[in-house]
């Protein structure tokens, strides 16, 4: 790690100066008052000199060190947690201004921090960065300005941090419904407890009753004998979810997924959606597969739960792009029919903003619900939302209600008639897209349907 010193003038040393040139016109004017402002000049001169001093003395060493700490990769979509450690290395107070060089994705310019360090003081600096794009992002310098006490001038440390750091699909998120799952507290994102309708005839074990248990399972004969040894505790039957049922994630790549929601495309909501989803799949005994496709079938990863198969799907969702052509849904058709030969919940990930548009690829949905539990995952227009929720003032407002109005009711139409031939669908907006999708996927689980 490589430390560059400058020595910059500091904001109180402009106005210092300003205020002696001021007094040199004014001596010029009163001659009386120049001897006074010759010594106030000289002790200026002193006083930068001794600011000098203090700065770059060599007893003085380092003076200040800086060091950048981030993450290997970062999530999209999520505010990723970054620290500068400061080390303050001057026997004085030093006011310290970072300035951190992040990566030009970001567009800002406002990574700027003030702190007072004591002697020999450590402070650690945090803040976060959300990034809206998958790839890579290089990290520039940590640049640390010094001022001593006196504070005229500024001793610059820049330490060249540079770092190359790849922004891969949401892995936090992952993360989060992971413990959740683990912990048994994905309500609070937003997935329901959903009650088993009817289980399989695999036997696991005889139980304690807990709150949400279906009553349906109780066994009177355990809590009888319990009863009798322990005292009153009602136990029941637990049986074992189907398992190893392929789930696959069909991702559209074509131009209606790049339609941008807070800084985010609806191809990155599906991909990180379809991280969460693999990941709560295999927590659940299932294999997971991923399947990508735009005016060509893209990448396919055969469902599977072996060991390092998360790792697989991780990879494959960060290098996804954006194709902007027309979705050519036939060849979606052949490669399912060719390369999924067992009934599969597949969830299709797309877009379609009115009826026509879906009615083009209804018959290859049929083909495809035909052999496989499909489920038609698709996004409401929230600025539609939030237009018609405003009340209208004038005559162009009411017409753009009207338009607004047409296109939600068609979203709503696109549901039912999807629902006439036994096609699953979710309307969703995309910040509520994951919790809606798992929802979906337990809730399919409970009923038996995979």
């Amino acid at each position: 790690m490589k430390s560059f010193r400058s020595l910059f003038v500091a904001n109180r040393l402009w106005f210092v100066l300003t205020t002696m040139v001021l007094l040199f016109i004014t001596a010029y004017a009163f001659p009386i008052l120049f001897p006074l402002v010759r010594v106030a000049f000289v002790v200026f001169v002193v006083l930068i000199g001794l600011d000098v001093w203090l700065l770059f003395r060599p007893q003085a060493r380092a003076g200040i060190f800086a060091r950048r700490e981030v993450p290997d990769r970062l999530s999209n979509g999520d505010e990723n947690p970054i620290t500068i450690y400061l080390e303050n290395q001057y026997a004085f107070q030093t006011y310290v201004e970072v300035i951190d060089e992040i990566p030009f994705q970001f567009q800002r310019r406002d990574v700027l921090f003030r702190a007072r360090l004591n002697p020999r003081e450590t402070r650690a600096i945090r803040y976060e960065l959300r990034p809206t794009r998958r790839g890579e992002y290089n990290f520039g310098a940590v640049n640390v300005f010094a001022l001593s006490p006196l504070g005229l001038v500024k001793r610059r440390y820049q330490f060249e941090q540079g770092k190359l750091v790849a922004v891969y699909p949401s892995y936090l998120q992952m993360r989060q419904y992971e413990l959740l799952a683990a912990t048994n507290r994905l309500n609070e994102v937003g997935v329901k407890r959903i009650r088993r309708i009817g289980h399989s005839m695999e036997f696991e074990q005889v139980r304690p009753y807990t709150t949400g248990d279906d009553v349906r399972t109780i066994n009177w004969k355990a809590t009888s004998r319990r009863s009798d040894a322990q005292g009153a505790s009602l136990m029941i039957n637990a049986y074992q979810d189907e398992r190893s049922q392929p789930v696959y994630c069909l991702i559209d790549k074509g131009r209606v997924m790049q339609s941008p929601f807070e800084g985010l495309t609806l191809l990155d909501y599906a991909i990180n959606a379809s991280l969460v989803l693999s990941n709560i799949a295999l927590m659940k005994q299932d294999r997971a597969g991923i399947l990508t496709f735009s005016d060509h079938v893209g990448q396919l990863l055969p469902a599977d739960r072996r060991s390092g198969h998360m790792l697989r799907i991780l990879e494959l969702l960060y290098r996804q792009k954006t194709r902007f052509l027309e979705t050519d849904y036939e060849s979606l058709y052949a490669s399912v029919r060719t390369h999924i030969r067992q009934r599969s919940l597949l969830l299709l990930f797309t877009n379609f903003e009115t009826v026509s548009a879906m009615q083009r690829q209804l018959p290859y949905l049929r083909r495809l619900a035909k052999d496989h539990l499909l489920l038609v995952v698709f996004f409401e227009n929230t600025e539609l939302r939030s237009l018609l929720d405003q009340p209208a003032t004038d005559t162009e407002q009411i017409y753009l209600k009207t338009i607004g109005e047409k296109f939600t009711f068609e979203k709503k139409q696109i549901v039912k008639e999807l629902a006439q031939y036994g096609i699953q669908t979710i309307l969703t907006a995309p910040q509520n897209l994951t919790a809606n999708t798992v929802n979906k996927y337990l809730e399919l689980k409970a009923r038996g349907m995979i």
